[in-house]
């Protein structure tokens, strides 16, 4: 039996989920898709309407003996795991499947819960936990250190000059000296927090350009630069400082892994954005956020620090002080985003993901 069209406004609410939804007839045609599912199969919601959702998917069967068994009450609701077919690329998205029966007869909630999306939230906010533990502990530590440092430094001011050996004095400009990189140290940890954040409109291009200039003149040869810029990207509300050091950070880290290509005239840095669409941070949906990636042509992340290239004081190079992803991720972070990194030899892709109004 067809199914009566369906009031716009009984499944509106549909639209504010992350979760692709469709809710289908007993024989499996479509009586509303949600926004999320119209953007995961890449087509429109008037195509995906009408039809039947079974062909959505590489076993349709499998979907169309689950509405038969909900549609005759053998169960209230029905999980598994398939795959569906996006329309615009052909290619497979893997999702878990729950079927459920609505209040009324014959009508049935098809939720897809893309496998890729579920396990990325939860690492999200996982590294969201992470780095809030991390910032509290760097700010109390930073604290407790700059405390002493400047009575170890004045103290040994002081000893400098009672004393005439130039032998023992050279061991006092040593304290001073590491005094004065540890207070450097400190700074850098306190940076985030002691500056307030300085909102205004913006052009990420701006900082694209701005971090291109300075990495162009710290690595005059051996490493080519390429723009891969979406213009269509609108201006928002941001700190630009805070993205420009961000960015900086990633690729000047970018440039010191690509080291051994630059020497050899092979290193390659690419700046490219783009626009996403129904994006989630923390739980929270998104129309539309900025896609930047930087991305290199070098060895890639060693797999002993991948899972911690976030972390403070951890570092890939000999000498490297760890801070410059860690601030790198603060400073996203304050604009309501994030930073994922996904690397294997020759090509390690940072990709900062920013909500746009």
């Amino acid at each position: 039996m067809t199914q009566p069209a369906p009031s716009p406004s009984r499944f509106q609410s549909l639209d504010l989920l992350a979760t692709l939804v469709a809710v289908v007839a007993s024989d499996g045609s479509v009586l509303f898709a949600n926004s999320a599912l119209e953007d995961a199969l890449g087509t429109s919601r008037r195509t995906i309407e009408g039809a039947g959702l079974v062909h959505f998917f590489t076993e349709p069967h499998v979907l169309q003996n689950a509405l038969q068994g909900a549609n005759s009450n053998e169960f209230a609701a029905l999980r598994y795991d398939a795959w569906l077919v996006r329309q615009n690329t052909g290619e497979p998205l893997r999702v878990h499947v729950v079927v459920a029966q609505t209040d009324r007869p014959g009508e049935f909630v098809v939720e897809l819960l893309p496998l890729e999306a579920q396990a990325r939230q939860d690492r999200e906010e996982r590294l969201i936990g992470q780095a809030q533990a991390n910032k509290e502990l760097i700010r109390n530590l930073a604290h407790e250190i700059k405390n002493p440092l400047g009575g170890i430094r004045g103290a040994a001011q002081l000893l400098e000059m009672e004393i005439d050996s130039k032998d023992l004095k050279e061991y006092t400009r040593v304290i001073i000296h590491e005094a004065d990189r540890l207070q450097t140290l400190v700074d850098r940890l306190l940076a985030p927090h002691r500056r307030p954040h300085m909102v205004g409109d913006m052009n990420i291009h701006e900082v694209c350009e701005r971090v291109r200039s300075v990495i162009l003149a710290e690595f005059p040869r051996g490493l080519k630069v390429v723009r891969d810029y979406d213009a269509s990207i609108p201006a928002f509300r941001g700190d630009r400082e805070q993205l420009i050091q961000a960015v900086l950070n990633i690729a000047q880290n970018a440039c010191q892994a690509l080291s051994e290509r630059i020497a050899a005239g092979e290193g390659e840095l690419v700046f490219r954005t783009r626009i996403a669409r129904q994006v989630t941070f923390g739980k929270q949906r998104y129309r539309l956020a900025l896609e930047l990636h930087v991305i290199d042509n070098g060895p890639g992340v060693p797999d002993s620090i991948r899972d911690r290239i976030f972390f403070p004081l951890v570092s890939g190079r000999e000498g490297g002080s760890g801070l410059g992803l860690t601030l790198a991720q603060t400073f996203v972070q304050q604009h309501h985003g994030s930073i994922e990194c996904d690397s294997v030899p020759a090509r390690t892709d940072f990709k900062i993901l920013i909500p746009l109004p």
